[in-house]
């Protein structure tokens, strides 16, 4: 695995960090996922999305349904990319931001790591 890009977004105090890694198996998934969630302990949530050839998974990690997982995914997909896993790393500001805004951090986040790649 290997990481491409980090990109870091906030919003109403709340920290959104987004992790583009390039890997070849699940395990190198999961792998990550692990050193993520050690790296940021007080992280409220870390969801993500991945695709491995005819493999692919997505999660909300908690988050409203549908609000970070599916953003996450539907970009690996419209940017046509494959052995991908991208983490959204969530720091809960103390200010709700509602379905449409969290939406749109997530969406935000993973634009722009790809896009720096």
């Amino acid at each position: 695995m290997t990481l491409l890009n980090t990109y870091t977004y906030e919003i109403k105090h709340s920290k959104f960090i987004a992790y583009y890694y390039e890997v070849n198996t699940k395990e190198e998934v999961t792998q990550v996922l692990e050193e993520l969630k050690v790296q940021h302990k007080k992280a409220r949530h870390i969801p993500y999305a991945y695709k491995i050839d005819g493999l692919a998974k997505k999660t909300d990690d908690k988050e409203p349904s549908n609000t970070a997982g599916t953003p996450i995914y539907n970009q690996i997909e419209f940017n046509d990319l494959n052995h991908v896993f991208i983490a959204v790393v969530r720091y809960f500001g103390g200010t709700k931001l509602g379905a449409g805004n969290l939406l749109r951090s997530y969406l935000h986040a993973t634009k722009e790591v790809i896009k720096k790649d």
